[in-house]
């Protein structure tokens, strides 16, 4: 497997050692050398409104978890190619796709991926997965954790439990028990009122817990969340942490309904709704299963930064780009090159999306003025799609569109 240290440094690492942001750089860039999201946070939905992907659609996307390039194959794309410099994710990603094409049915996929804690799962991956996949992603998950299990014991003892995320979860949750709170009751509301009742009662006295209030003053508190120093720079310039995350928890809790929002399961239960099967990504939904198993010919999956992978490929190779948040880890120099390489290989019409902890798009600010009159922002439509973005943990959606020459 490729090797994730050396990238995330380069990603990271903009402020000298003696720094305390070059510090705090340098312990994120150690602590996300493994496996941070079981699941990507940006919602597929909105995703597709803003790229009207179609039968001439190529994307290129952060893979992450490796759920949204699944997603956006409902909607029958040309091509899609998923980039990502954490070795961790572009395993999981990777195992997505080869399990959907190598295990029998649905209910075998919706065990690995939507349960992902079945005890068979591991029976399954070494029958059907593991003697197509190749050595090296077989390697990968057949290595001991310094628990002494092998990485794919994930998938029999939870995954959505696990990882960075899934840990610091749990330890949100316990804080949450010790203050009185009990956030997956939210999920039993019956509408969007009884939501906010059973967020004030159950969930908002979490944010006056004194640990809670200490913790969030930490930059390395939220590292497990995969929020880099850069962007707990910006949530804290947004009006304080604590506000902004309390905020953030109140549309997650209150602005959508609780039962098709796979984002407040994962948040609230760290689990998926098993029995109704509303609220799970549409990679996991039965109806989508022959449609998105038929076209995994599309997808290629590359270890590689967005501008180092762009700076190889041909103008006009490309018409839409998923930047997910990575524009709040760039330079502005990166940042820079990024926009040029986008400007070169998108076709005219290209539709590009990223998210930012801030609510303001950092292209106007960055960009030169030439690069910047390439592309033109849809501000309004922007704002509309970041209002129905159901996992609610960013502060804005951006969607540009690359102009004609």
């Amino acid at each position: 497997m490729e090797s994730t240290a050396g990238a995330v440094k380069n990603a990271v690492h903009q402020h000298p050692l003696y720094s305390l942001q070059g510090l705090n750089q340098r312990f994120f860039s150690a602590w996300f050398n493994s496996f941070i999201y079981n699941q990507i946070w940006e919602d597929p939905d909105v995703d597709l409104a803003a790229l009207e992907l179609d039968a001439e659609s190529r994307v290129l996307t952060i893979a992450s978890g490796g759920c949204n390039i699944l997603n956006y194959l409902t909607a029958s794309p040309a091509k899609i190619t998923a980039l990502d410099i954490n070795a961790y994710h572009l395993a999981l990603t990777r195992l997505k796709i080869k399990a959907l094409e190598k295990l029998p049915d649905y209910e075998s996929y919706y065990d690995f991926f939507g349960y992902a804690d079945k005890q068979k799962n591991q029976e399954n991956y070494d029958r059907y997965i593991s003697p197509y996949i190749g050595k090296s992603l077989d390697d990968f998950w057949r290595k001991r954790t310094v628990f002494g299990g092998r990485r794919i014991v994930m998938f029999t003892s939870g995954l959505y439990k696990q990882t960075r995320f899934g840990y610091f979860m749990r330890f949100l949750h316990f804080l949450g028990r010790l203050s009185g709170c009990k956030p997956e009751a939210l999920l039993e509301a019956k509408n969007l009122q009884e939501q906010r009742l059973m967020f004030e009662k159950n969930i908002q006295p979490f944010f006056d817990n004194m640990v809670v209030r200490t913790l969030s003053r930490l930059p390395v508190s939220l590292f497990s969340l995969g929020i880099p120093p850069q962007q707990y720079a910006a949530l804290k310039s947004g009006g304080g942490l604590v506000n902004q995350l309390r905020e953030r928890v109140s549309r997650l809790a209150c602005d959508f309904p609780v039962s098709d929002n796979y984002f407040a399961w994962q948040g609230f239960k760290l689990a998926y709704d098993h029995d109704k099967r509303r609220a799970v990504p549409a990679y996991l939904k039965k109806d989508n299963y022959s449609l998105i198993r038929e076209q995994l010919h599309k997808v290629e999956t590359h270890s590689n930064s967005l501008h180092e992978f762009l700076a190889k490929q041909p103008a006009n190779s490309l018409n839409r780009y998923v930047l997910l948040d990575s524009l709040d880890w760039m330079s502005d120099e990166v940042l820079t090159t990024l926009f040029r390489e986008i400007a070169r290989t998108g076709e005219p019409g290209s539709r590009v999306i990223f998210r930012t902890a801030a609510s303001d798009s950092p292209l106007e600010r960055v960009l030169p003025d030439d690069l910047m009159a390439c592309f033109t922002y849809e501000a309004e439509r922007s704002e509309t799609l970041f209002k129905q973005d159901r996992s609610a943990i960013y502060g804005g959606f951006h969607l540009y569109i690359l102009n004609a020459r």
